[in-house]
Protein backbone atom coordinates (compact mmCIF):
# COMPACT_ATOMS: atom_id res chain seq x y z
CA UNK A 1 0.00 0.00 0.00
CA UNK A 2 1.51 3.30 -0.98
CA UNK A 3 1.36 6.45 1.13
CA UNK A 4 -1.42 8.09 -0.90
CA UNK A 5 -3.65 5.02 -0.59
CA UNK A 6 -2.98 4.84 3.15
CA UNK A 7 -3.79 8.53 3.61
CA UNK A 8 -7.01 8.26 1.61
CA UNK A 9 -8.06 5.15 3.54
CA UNK A 10 -7.43 6.81 6.90
CA UNK A 11 -9.25 9.96 5.80
CA UNK A 12 -12.24 7.90 4.72
CA UNK A 13 -12.31 6.00 8.01
CA UNK A 14 -12.06 9.22 10.01
CA UNK A 15 -14.90 10.76 8.02
CA UNK A 16 -17.09 7.68 8.51
CA UNK A 17 -16.42 7.68 12.25
CA UNK A 18 -17.26 11.39 12.50
CA UNK A 19 -20.59 10.93 10.73
CA UNK A 20 -21.81 8.21 13.13
CA UNK A 21 -23.93 10.21 15.49
CA UNK A 22 -26.74 9.61 17.88
CA UNK A 23 -30.20 9.75 16.38
CA UNK A 24 -32.83 11.56 18.43
CA UNK A 25 -36.11 9.68 18.62
CA UNK A 26 -39.41 11.51 18.50
CA UNK A 27 -42.27 11.03 20.95
CA UNK A 28 -44.24 8.66 18.71
CA UNK A 29 -41.29 6.35 18.17
CA UNK A 30 -40.38 6.48 21.87
CA UNK A 31 -43.91 5.47 22.85
CA UNK A 32 -43.88 2.60 20.33
CA UNK A 33 -40.62 1.30 21.78
CA UNK A 34 -41.97 1.56 25.31
CA UNK A 35 -45.26 -0.14 24.42
CA UNK A 36 -43.38 -2.94 22.64
CA UNK A 37 -41.26 -3.52 25.76
CA UNK A 38 -38.05 -2.61 23.92
CA UNK A 39 -37.25 0.14 26.43
CA UNK A 40 -38.17 0.66 30.08
CA UNK A 41 -41.07 2.91 31.02
CA UNK A 42 -40.19 6.57 31.27
CA UNK A 43 -41.33 6.56 34.90
CA UNK A 44 -38.77 3.85 35.76
CA UNK A 45 -36.00 5.61 33.86
CA UNK A 46 -36.79 8.94 35.52
CA UNK A 47 -36.86 7.25 38.94
CA UNK A 48 -33.43 5.69 38.30
CA UNK A 49 -32.00 9.09 37.41
CA UNK A 50 -33.60 10.77 40.43
CA UNK A 51 -32.27 8.02 42.72
CA UNK A 52 -28.76 9.25 41.88
CA UNK A 53 -29.68 12.77 43.08
CA UNK A 54 -32.48 12.66 45.68
CA UNK A 55 -34.46 15.88 45.84
CA UNK A 56 -33.48 16.92 42.31
CA UNK A 57 -36.00 17.90 39.67
CA UNK A 58 -36.04 16.81 36.05
CA UNK A 59 -35.52 19.65 33.60
CA UNK A 60 -35.29 17.76 30.30
CA UNK A 61 -35.26 14.23 28.92
CA UNK A 62 -34.25 12.81 25.56
CA UNK A 63 -34.25 9.36 23.97
CA UNK A 64 -31.53 8.57 21.43
CA UNK A 65 -30.29 5.60 19.48
CA UNK A 66 -26.53 5.39 19.23
CA UNK A 67 -24.56 2.41 17.91
CA UNK A 68 -27.72 0.27 18.03
CA UNK A 69 -28.34 1.07 21.70
CA UNK A 70 -31.22 3.10 23.10
CA UNK A 71 -30.03 5.73 25.57
CA UNK A 72 -32.18 7.93 27.77
CA UNK A 73 -30.65 11.23 28.87
CA UNK A 74 -31.99 13.14 31.84
CA UNK A 75 -30.96 16.65 32.86
CA UNK A 76 -31.53 17.30 36.57
CA UNK A 77 -31.13 20.25 38.92
CA UNK A 78 -30.47 19.46 42.58
CA UNK A 79 -31.50 21.45 45.62
CA UNK A 80 -28.31 23.53 45.49
CA UNK A 81 -28.97 24.50 41.87
CA UNK A 82 -26.30 22.18 40.45
CA UNK A 83 -27.16 20.67 37.07
CA UNK A 84 -26.54 16.98 36.45
CA UNK A 85 -26.61 14.88 33.30
CA UNK A 86 -27.56 11.25 33.82
CA UNK A 87 -27.44 8.85 30.90
CA UNK A 88 -29.18 5.48 31.14
CA UNK A 89 -29.42 2.39 29.00
CA UNK A 90 -33.10 2.69 28.06
CA UNK A 91 -33.45 -1.08 27.63
CA UNK A 92 -32.05 -2.16 31.00
CA UNK A 93 -32.31 1.03 33.06
CA UNK A 94 -28.61 0.83 33.98
CA UNK A 95 -26.87 4.15 34.64
CA UNK A 96 -24.17 4.66 32.00
CA UNK A 97 -22.99 8.12 33.02
CA UNK A 98 -23.67 10.56 35.82
CA UNK A 99 -21.79 13.82 35.75
CA UNK A 100 -22.16 17.43 36.73
CA UNK A 101 -23.12 19.67 33.83
CA UNK A 102 -20.73 22.54 33.18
Amino acid sequence: MNKLTAILTLTGLAFAAATVQARDLGPDEALRLRDAGTIQSFEKLNAAALAKHPGATIEETELEQEHGRYQYQVELRDGQGVRWDVQLDATTGAVLQDHQDD
